[in-house]
């Protein structure tokens, strides 16, 4: 465990030092582009709390994660697992993002708890977290919905609607409400993590002139630490 931990703190070190601009996801279904928030910084693997003392909250952890801008995410995401939410699933489902809000629902099955789950607030129409998670992951390949998204969250990338994790801005303990908002956080009373990766997922870094470089290709890590 120590051993995969470093890891996945190496591969958010990396992915922090790049400072992409955005980050696009093409797969079946889905064509979305996530802006990042500026001055973001990328985590995984476990936390310091204010005394100094390194844990790790949730394992088994396969994810390394981001901060969203709230405003630049834009295309259409399909999602690869049912959501779960208060014994219900939504499943088949799909989302339509302009200019960093919803603006289309699909669903086979749960399109109206979907609906009703966005409608909450202004912040659930856009996302709070962005995180990405190898398609060779253990959980991943157990082939096992969990009915849990602390342990279905490390089976694939995923995104969350609604609120920020503010943390996951540099020097985030001296930003105040009114700068994480120039930043890009997003503000909401519920985070609500949806599975979006797969075998058939390439996912490129995008910098601010343009440029782009992959990150992942196939559901699988297109850079080494």
């Amino acid at each position: 465990w120590q051993s995969h931990i470093a890891t996945l703190k190496a591969r958010a070190k990396y992915m922090t030092a790049k400072q992409y601009a955005a980050l696009q996801f093409l797969g079946p279904g889905t064509n979305l582009t996530i802006g990042l928030a500026e001055q973001h910084r990328w985590d995984g693997g476990g936390e310091r709390t204010r005394g100094g003392v390194f844990f790790t909250g949730n394992l088994p952890t396969e994810e390394i994660f981001c901060l969203p801008h709230r405003e630049r995410i834009d295309g259409h995401v399909s999602a690869s697992m049912p959501l779960t939410r208060s014994g219900a699933l939504v499943e088949d489902f799909s989302l339509h993002f302009e200019h960093g809000h919803v603006t289309q629902v699909e669903a086979r099955q749960g399109k109206e708890l979907l609906q009703n789950l966005i409608a909450i607030d202004d912040g659930m129409g856009s996302l709070g977290e962005v995180a990405l998670v190898p398609y060779s992951s253990p959980i991943s390949q157990m082939g096992i919905l969990f009915y849990n998204t602390l342990l279905d969250e490390n089976a694939a990338s995923h995104i969350a609607l609604g609120d920020g994790l503010k943390f996951c801005l540099q020097d985030a303990e001296k930003v105040s409400e009114l700068e994480y908002a120039a930043r890009g956080g997003n503000k909401s009373i519920n985070h609500i993590d949806f599975m979006i990766g797969s075998p058939q997922m390439d996912v490129d870094g995008i910098y601010t002139n343009g440029s782009r470089e992959p990150v992942m290709r196939s559901g699988e890590w297109a850079f080494d630490v």
